[in-house]
């Protein structure tokens, strides 16, 4: 079994990318830096699993992030593709997203 990017074992092999990767991986932008993640995780596990456990700051400016992964606590938004306040645990990436944290 061969390991992927972020720890997945098997997980889309033999299928391509929009990005012309490695198969069963996509590329996108997380605060600027492009990176490569395994298709079909969430935008949470993409960050976790690249090391940036925090999402964005309360208004005390605390770093916060991901508490219930299920989208209920919202501690995990971030802005995706302009758009401020998504839930990153309900979104799952795809090629050339553009993911910004406030952390």
């Amino acid at each position: 079994m061969r390991r992927g990017r972020l720890g997945t074992e098997g997980e889309g092999e033999g299928r391509g990318t929009p990005t012309g990767g490695p198969s069963g991986e996509v590329e996108l932008e997380l605060d600027g830096e492009v990176v490569r993640v395994p298709e079909g995780i969430t935008v949470a596990a993409a960050l976790l699993g690249g090391g940036r456990p925090n999402f964005r700051r309360s208004v005390r400016g605390a770093p916060r992030g991901p508490l219930c992964g299920m989208g209920t606590c919202q501690e995990c938004r971030v802005t995706i593709d302009g758009v401020p306040h998504r839930r990153s645990c309900l979104e799952v990436v795809r090629a050339g997203m553009r993911v910004a944290t406030g952390g």
